[in-house]
């Protein structure tokens, strides 16, 4: 078999397509509200209970595909994951209540899950520490592509067909991908297409600890005794509910604020969806463009997480914003900053642990993320509802921007806090 250059790039490609198909997957449900609440008479409380049954599923989803990715290995993991969402996202279609739509959504949240502990466990296992962040940013720029693939393809399928048909067109895409991986996906040291300068690059970019075979398996409990651990659930657990306010809920704003009409291509959503690529490609690239200056690998990632907090402040200005392309401006830069966040905190775990224990802490600290994706909803449906019934729902809107503003600062100083002490853990710590 012939050997193909720079594989672990077709890799990332993987990553990156799966990674869309995921985020177009979940975006669905936000793109059609306007019209499901109309057609099945919700409120803003009911639809933002159906965003915390995916996000509860997507809790314990992540807790198991976690542990289970780490035990059976990323080619079947990553196959089962995709093949799970896949069939839950077509089942939306035949939903008819918002309790179905709610029950769609648990099993569409416990397949997704999956997607990011099989992404980052593919990266420890084909990237030298120093690119893995570049890696990690390429494919996370997928959350971003997805969802500007759902603004064209929605009204697209809506135009032609009804809701239901979305679902049933969008779902199908997971089966086509998995044909590719299986194809194309096996780990260096199997993949016969790679060549062996390549191999001996990556492997060579790597802790000794993660390339020895003959290691047991990791202690999962173990985990939680690591403050390394309580840094990644820091990161995810604060800030991933604000991303998944901005993938739900800013349709429903600019609809209400500026009578966006969301059954046609909205120009406005796909630059600001597009803006996070960027973040989430520049920031995997800055604080790998450090650690290649003779940077500690830690110190870089906490810097460049500073700065964005800082960044992220302007979030709050949107509240002054005098017209639609003001508030599509301030809100491309909060998402931008976001994704280049999202993109170094992913890396943390490959970072600060051996390769073995990545999917399990990656899933830990999604968990804690969705945790968070459901408490935050409560907290937005309450206030939007409030609001909205004294006629002025941009003033819900207003606080919420201001929580988001925030929360990032907060979410650094006590990741600081916790790896003040810089140390890798060891993998016979693990055992």
């Amino acid at each position: 078999m012939g050997k193909i250059r720079n594989y672990r790039w077709i890799i990332v490609v993987l990553l990156f397509l799966a990674t869309t198909i995921n985020y177009l997957d979940r975006q669905i449900i936000g793109l059609l509200k306007p019209i499901l609440e109309k057609e099945f008479v919700w409120t803003e409380t009911d639809f933002a209970r159906i965003v915390m049954a995916f996000t509860a599923a997507y809790a314990v989803g992540l807790l198991a595909f976690g542990w289970l990715i780490d035990k059976i290995g990323t080619k079947a993991g990553y196959s089962f994951t995709i093949i799970f969402w896949s069939i839950a996202g077509m089942l939306h279609a035949v939903a008819r209540s918002a309790f179905g739509f709610g029950v769609a959504r648990v099993g569409l949240g416990l397949g997704e899950a999956g997607n990011y502990p099989a992404a980052v466990k593919t990266v420890a296992e084909w990237f030298p520490k120093k690119e893995r962040a570049l890696a990690t940013g390429l494919f996370n720029a997928g959350t971003s592509v997805g969802v500007v693939v759902a603004l064209i393809l929605v009204p697209w399928i809506l135009s032609h067909y009804g809701w239901q048909e979305v679902f049933w067109i969008t779902g199908a895409l997971g089966f086509v991908w998995l044909i590719f991986w299986w194809v194309f996906y096996d780990i260096p040291v199997k993949q016969k297409r790679l060549g062996a300068d390549e191999l001996q690059y990556i492997l060579g970019g790597q802790d000794q600890d993660e390339n020895d075979a003959e290691k047991q398996p990791v202690k999962w409990i173990k985990l939680f005794t690591f403050p390394q651990t309580w840094a990644y659930i820091t990161g995810k657990g604060l800030i991933d509910p604000i991303y998944w306010f901005f993938l739900f809920w800013l349709p429903s704003y600019f609809a209400s604020t500026f009578n966006l009409d969301l059954k046609k291509p909205s120009f406005e959503l796909m630059l600001i969806y597009t803006a996070t690529t960027v973040g989430s490609i520049g920031g995997g690239y800055l604080s790998s463009w450090l650690i290649k200056r003779g940077w500690p690998t830690l110190k870089a990632r906490k810097t460049v997480l500073l700065g964005l907090a800082f960044c992220e402040l302007s979030v709050i200005l949107i509240q002054f914003s005098s017209g639609v392309w003001m508030a599509v401006g301030l809100i491309s830069l909060a998402v931008a900053l976001h994704q280049a966040w999202a993109t170094n905190v992913f890396t943390l775990p490959s970072d600060l642990f051996p390769k073995q224990a990545v999917s399990s802490v990656v899933g830990i600290g999604g968990m804690a993320g969705a945790v968070g994706g459901i408490l935050f909803p409560i907290l937005i449906g309450s206030l939007l509802d409030r609001y909205k019934a004294a006629g002025n729902i941009q003033a819900g809107y207003n606080i919420i921007f201001t929580i988001c503003g925030f929360t990032y600062l907060v979410a650094w100083l006590i990741i600081h806090w916790l790896t003040r002490t810089p140390k890798v853990v060891e993998l016979e710590e693990l055992q």
